[in-house]
This record gives structure tokens, sequence and C-alpha cells, in this order.
């Protein structure tokens, strides 16, 4: 909630002191003018006799009758003006009031967050957009230093403004919120000048521009997470269908070559007597054509388009049938399931693949850690966007991932196991795109890694791309 905006100051119409002092004049010239005609028929009344007194007397009632009637006609204006100035002074309060409220209502629904910053650094005025775009609130009063961070890039680029005047139009800046969510911003910072007080110039010496001085910073910011989110998926999507493009041919010729030195390698196999170094040698051969013919199937399965089979899958039995799977293949692996698992359209085979790799993965990193494989599966119905979401978590127990390799987990052939080929995590998102959801990767405040997989629960025309404003693709 917005703090409240102090009262304006009473705006009195410059119109209306000019009028007053207008009127003020001429009373005081009216009092003059009388004074000046007493003054005149005391001075004659003086010269006359004691026998005119009678027959002055009538002249001096129409004086005083007349000075009366001047001075009454005098206060009736001045009442007059009073009034019309009490008039004047409401319809300004009124006007003044008006755009204060207005002012107020357009600042709290603009969809874009208003920052504005004095120049001691306090935050003078806020918006509820700029409160939820930094995740943060209240805004005001406080210094922007305290709010966004001594090294926020946000923070440099308002100094810099209130310091020496810089102008940033259409910035980008990554903002990290108190809650641990990188966002994404849009900012444009201005600086705000007010007249600075000129010193008295020597006479002769010419006129100078007036100084200016910095009083502020305004700051216009808007939440560009989501859409930075779907340019990253149309560049992914690009360069899915550029690989997929060119590996069709490579492939086909790659496997061509691994076929025809494994049939050579069997042929001088079967040949050569058992227990010699060339038999040896050819076993060495075998096993590194199958491990590139392996390299080159998981390469094309990556790249080739998929072709998704709509059904139902119920999610909680294909959650423990992956639990069973993985324990017969690391038996001393325990797994854990827990929340809420609901039916949803998809390939139940791609998506079978897709939460095996995050299963396995977590498992053998647990395992390289020296650490006893131990992995948590959890479920939840997330309402986002006006849809909802089944949100997949898979924890482990491992030594987590080191902050460098997060931005590039998911890029094809990049892995950090001595046996890997850096596609199963690229494989699982591919397939949680293909079904218009989303896959992120962080590391646990306690320790170890979790993966965080978003699967809508009805499939639409137009998919959404964002399940969630958390979720980095």
């Amino acid at each position: 909630m917005m703090a409240p905006t102090p009262p304006h100051p009473i705006v009195v119409s410059p119109f209306g002191v000019v009028y007053a002092v207008g009127l003020l004049v001429a009373v005081f010239a009216i009092m003059i003018v009388l004074a000046f005609v007493i003054r005149k028929f005391l001075r004659d009344r003086s010269r006359s006799g004691p026998g005119d007194w009678s027959e002055s007397k009538p002249d001096t009632d129409n004086a005083s009758a007349f000075m009366t009637a001047s001075m009454q006609g005098v206060i009736e204006k001045l009442r007059t003006q009073e009034k019309e100035l009490a008039r004047l002074h409401l319809v300004a309060q009124e006007r003044a009031q008006e755009s204060e409220r207005l002012t107020e209502e357009v600042t709290r629904n603009m969809p874009t967050g208003l920052l504005l910053v004095s120049a001691t650094g306090a935050i003078g005025s806020s918006n509820p957009a700029a409160e939820e775009a930094l995740g943060m609130r209240p805004l005001r009063y406080r210094s922007y230093k305290d709010v966004l961070g001594a090294e926020c890039e946000l923070t440099r680029m308002l100094t810099a403004c209130l310091k020496d005047g810089q102008t940033f139009q259409r910035a980008e800046v990554e903002h990290v919120t108190t809650e641990g969510e990188a966002r994404h911003l849009g900012v444009t910072i201005s600086p705000i000048f007010r007249p600075a007080r000129n010193m008295a110039r020597a006479a002769g010496s010419p006129a100078s521009a007036p100084e200016k001085k910095i009083s502020g910073a305004l700051c216009l910011m808007s939440d560009l997470t989501e859409l930075t989110a779907l340019q990253k998926q149309i560049r992914w999507k690009e360069n899915l269908a550029a690989l997929g493009e060119m590996s069709a041919g490579i492939a086909h010729e790659f496997k061509n070559a691994v076929a025809t030195v494994s049939g050579y390698a069997q042929m001088i196999r079967s040949e050569a007597p058992a227990g010699g170094d060339i038999r040896e040698s050819a076993d060495r051969i075998l096993d590194q054509t199958r491990a590139l013919t392996h390299v080159v199937t998981e390469f094309l399965r990556f790249a080739k388009p998929l072709e998704i089979c709509y059904e139902t899958v119920p999610m909680h039995s294909l959650v423990q049938s992956i639990a069973d799977e993985l324990h017969e293949v690391i038996p001393q692996c325990t797994i854990a399931q827990q929340g809420s698992f609901e039916e949803l359209p998809g390939d139940e085979a791609l998506l079978r693949q897709a939460l095996l790799n995050l299963a396995r993965n977590g498992a053998e990193a647990a395992q390289a850690g020296g650490n006893t494989p131990r992995l948590t599966i959890s479920g939840t119905i997330e309402d986002l966007g006006g849809r909802k979401w089944q949100r997949i978590c898979v924890a482990d127990n491992g030594p987590g991932i080191p902050q460098s390799d997060l931005p590039k987990i998911f890029l094809p052939f990049y892995t950090t196991k001595s046996e890997g080929t850096g596609l199963g995590l690229a494989v699982v998102q591919k397939v949680a795109l293909q079904h218009g959801g989303s896959v992120e990767a962080r590391n646990q405040p306690g320790g170890g890694a979790e993966f965080l997989l978003w699967l809508p629960l009805r499939q639409e025309s137009s998919p959404s791309l964002f399940p969630s404003q958390a979720a980095r693709i």
C-alpha cells in the first residue's frame, strides 16, 4: 500500500493578490481625499465668526454624512472582495486536491514501475508496479542502496544519474529479489533538474545561462523476465531446427564409417589367436565403436523432431515405475516420493525418458560426490498465469552444481562427466518444450541440486511458454 501523499500547500491566485493590493491602494487614496476635505472644512469654519456657527452647521452635517457613506461603501467593497478571494481560494484548493488525486490514481495504475529518488538517495515516491518488479515493499522513504543492494547494476546507474546527471534509455539489468529470484528489468533513468540560485554578477559582465542543480532522479522500469525467457526459447528452437538439418547427413555417414570399422575389428578378432595382443587391440576397437554408436544414436534422437502421441498420462504411477527402474539400476539409491501427481496429456514414453534422465543424473551426481544416493521426487499443482501446472521436483543429496555451470547444463554436448554424452539434460529440455512446459535447475540451500519440471495439466492451441516467473530455460 502506498504511503499517503502530504497535502498540497494552500495556493492563492496571483490575480487575487494583485486585486487586493490595488483595492487597498484605492481605499488609502479615498481616505487621503476625505482627510483633505475635512481639513479644508475645519479651516473655513475657523475663519468664520461665532455668529456664523448656526449657518455652517448644515455643511458640517453634510460632510459627516458624506464621509460616513464613503467609508461604508469602502467597507462593503472590502467585504465583497474578501468573499471573492475566499471563493477563489476554495476553487484553487479543490483543483489542487483533484490534481493530486488524479496523479495518485495514474501512478498507482501504471503498468510500468516508477521510482522517484531524491538527491539524498531516499525514494520519495513509488507505485505497486515497481514494488512488484523489485519484489519488495514498501519502498517509500528508504534508501535505494538499501533496497537494491550496493553492488546492483541498477544502484550504480542511479548513483551515476544523481552524481553526474547521466541519462540511461532502455537499459537492461539483472536484479535479484530478497527471495533469491533473478529478474530481468528494462529501465529508463533520467535526472531531475531545478534552477540553482545565481550569485550576483559584476556590473558589465555578460549574462550567463541559469545554472541547474540535480534534485533527484526518475526511474521507469518494466519486468522483462518472461520476454527474455521467450527470446531464449525461440533461439533454442531455431538452433534445434538448424542442428537437425545439419546432423541428418553427417550422422548417417558417420554411422556407416563406424559400422565399417566395427566389421573389420570383428574380422581381426575372429582370426587372431586368443590371449594375443592383436585380439586385445581388436576388443578395444570394438568397445570404442560401440561407444561412438551410442553417441550417434543419442545425437540423432536429440536432433530429430519429436513426434508426440498425446494420451492421458497417470503421473503418479509413472513416477513410481521410474523409481523402481532406477532402484534396479542403482540398488543403493534411496528414492522417496511425496506430494500430489495428477493425470495430464502427453507422450508417456517421452515423459518417462525425461524423468528417468533427471533421476539418473541426480543419483550419479550423489555417487560421484561420495554420498549414498538419496533422491526425493515431489509433486505439486500450481495455478500460474490462469492455468494449472504439474510441478515435479527431483532433488538429490549430491555436491550441487557449480554456479558457472548452471547456465550451460542444458546445452547439447556439455557435460562434466568423463563418460557422459552431454545430451541427457538437453533431451529433457526438448521434451519439456514440446509439451508446452519448461525445466530449470538450481542448488538447494542445504546442499544438493534440484530440477524442476513444469508440465501443463491441459494442452491449449497456443500453450504458454512461461509456467513460472522463476523458470529459467
